[in-house]
């Protein structure tokens, strides 16, 4: 499980719902949160930004420090 696996599933038990509910407040089928959840390498980042919107973050580019 990888960091943004953790936020979403923590963020989502802290608001009593269960996977299928979140799945319906995003506008993603249940199969997206699960593969979200699980950590799955390979997600579409509008359907990521689609949940992470819920609790009112989005993904973006961040620099890294040997880019800089």
């Amino acid at each position: 499980m990888n960091d943004l696996s953790r936020f979403v599933r923590d963020r989502r038990k802290s608001l009593n719902l269960t996977q299928t509910e979140l799945a319906e407040k995003a506008g993603t089928g249940l199969r997206f949160i699960r593969d979200l959840e699980q950590g799955k390498k390979t997600l579409r980042m509008d359907k990521v930004n689609q949940v992470l919107g819920l609790f009112g973050y989005r993904l973006s580019p961040v620099m890294s420090e040997r880019e800089g």
